[in-house]
Formats: structure tokens, C-alpha cells, sequence
């Protein structure tokens, strides 16, 4: 029996760059979130601060604040 396609997340990537002047590289934000038409930056900087919070949470160290939100190409 063959088997049922599963459901594709799809993401776009953002580079970031902090306070402090360091930069990540194609962060992944899933599309749906950048698709909202309502608020569309405001939500990929809150799903960007989600996820540093929860790596900041992991390591021990305390999250960046973020200065710059890019699309990567």
C-alpha cells in the first residue's frame, strides 16, 4: 500500500542582525507566519524572538536583542 503524502512546512529564511552588531544567516520562519496580512513583520520578529528565546533557554545566556530583520535571497 503506498503511502499518504505528508504535510510540507515550508519556510522562508531571514538573516538577522543584533544589537551587539552580530548577524545569523537564513534564520527559517514558516511561510504561513510571513504570509499573515495583518501583521507581517511584526510576526516574523515574534516567532524570531520566540525561537532565540528558547535557544537563549538551552544555553544558558541571555537572548540578543534584534536590530535588523532581512529577507534572504
Amino acid at each position: 500500500m503506498a503511502k499518504k503524502p505528508t504535510a510540507r512546512t515550508e519556510f522562508v529564511f531571514f538573516n538577522v542582525t543584533y544589537e551587539d552588531g552580530s548577524q545569523k544567516s537564513n534564520r527559517k520562519v514558516p511561510l504561513e507566519v510571513v504570509d499573515d496580512p495583518y501583521d507581517g513583520e511584526g510576526a516574523v520578529r515574534k516567532a524570531l524572538e520566540e525561537q532565540d528565546r528558547q535557544i537563549s533557554e538551552r544555553s544558558g545566556l541571555p537572548p540578543l536583542m534584534i536590530s535588523k530583520i532581512v529577507r534572504a535571497k
